[in-house]
């Protein structure tokens, strides 16, 4: 499973490209940095070298929306137009790939949600894992299902595991079946500790002050 980091700030992109393989934004994340969304992406294309860079519309309708992914797509074709899981989002997204645009449908809830970005040979579905947990649900168990449908129908529309909210979430991914865990940059780090590995790594320390 891959790891993708779920940011729209340039200096945590690059912090943590050594570990990951594609960014997603999306409107929140945008606000929270203060800048034109044209150029965020800008910066995002020209200072890193990842191969995918998720940038959601802002449109609700479809005609929007058709505009808006027209107009990220001529940015750089690393960018991957995110449109939501509904009737304008799918047929939006059917006149975009027909153009050779690459999509990732956002907000999924159901496999059957799923099962429509399946047949409409979408890239990329983000499941949210995290917000269907928040109404008492398995969130990975949407994981599992999505991942076993797809296998059923040999599938090339990638699981983005999305809405993560723990180290839990994102081991939780990988063994449902997920292609990748889009994750906030403070967690990407936590994932890399552990307490056993600092008590070991003090531990062989400490021998090799006593090896000469």
């Amino acid at each position: 499973m891959k790891f993708f980091i779920d940011t729209a700030d340039l200096d945590n992109i690059l912090e943590n490209e050594y570990i990951i393989s594609g960014v997603t934004t999306n409107p929140s994340l945008v606000k929270k940095i203060g800048k034109p969304y044209h150029d965020i992406l800008e910066q995002i294309v020209k200072k890193t070298s990842l191969e995918h860079i998720s940038a959601e519309v802002l449109s609700e309708e479809e005609k929007g929306m058709i505009s808006e992914g027209l107009s990220l797509s001529k940015i750089s074709d690393r960018i991957v137009v995110k449109l939501p899981m509904t009737i304008a989002g799918v047929k939006t997204a059917k006149f975009l790939i027909s153009k050779g645009i690459k999509v990732n449908m956002t907000l999924c809830f159901s496999v059957t949600q799923a099962l429509i970005a399946h047949n409409i040979k979408a890239n990329f579905i983000s499941p949210f894992i995290g917000r269907i947990d928040d109404i008492v649900f398995d969130g990975n168990r949407l994981i599992r299902d999505i991942r076993t449908v797809f296998d059923n129908y040999e599938s090339d529309t990638k699981i983005i595991s999305a809405s993560i909210r723990s180290l839990n979430h994102i081991a939780e991914s990988a063994i449902s079946g997920a292609d990748i865990a889009t994750i906030p940059p403070k967690m990407i780090k936590d994932s890399i500790k552990h307490i056993l590995t600092e008590k070991g790594l003090k531990i062989f320390l400490e021998d090799a002050k006593n090896l000469n």
